[in-house]
């Protein structure tokens, strides 16, 4: 391959190493701001039932809680359940919302903050591969 094909890879997948962290970043951001910002509640766990025709059902369950000023939202749960944790329909999970967008909620002690770190180390790695690459052009 020619030396500008490389170039090109090398830059494309730099771009994607610095969209990883972003990404990264904007999830911890987003989960320190619901942690300063958000008010607790209590949220009921429901399951959809399926019709016949609807296979594709969602594996996230939907949480219905109340805010402060009395509105009920239904929101898909932003975590799936796991062996450890599991959502179980009619049982109740604690989560953070944000009184702003009700929306955006928080499952307390599953926020995967891991997941954030691990697009923050993948994308940085990436992109410092990117930077060695095309100053020594290997």
């Amino acid at each position: 391959m020619s030396g500008t094909v490389w170039v090109c890879l090398a830059l494309f997948a730099g771009l994607g190493g610095a969209v990883a962290v972003l990404a990264g970043r904007a999830g911890l951001r987003e989960i320190r701001r619901l942690r300063q910002v958000g008010l607790p509640a209590q949220a009921l766990i429901r399951y959809r039932t399926l019709d016949e025709e609807d296979r594709a059902g969602s594996p996230r369950p939907l949480l219905q809680f109340t805010t402060e000023d009395g509105r009920v939202v239904e929101v898909f749960s932003p975590v799936p359940p796991s062996r450890t944790h599991r959502l179980i329909d009619g049982g109740q999970v604690s989560i953070t919302y944000d009184p702003d967008d009700p929306g955006q909620v928080l499952v307390d002690g599953r926020e995967r903050r891991w997941l954030e770190y691990a697009f923050l180390a993948f994308g940085g790695t990436i992109a410092l591969a990117t930077a060695i690459l095309l100053t020594y052009r290997i």
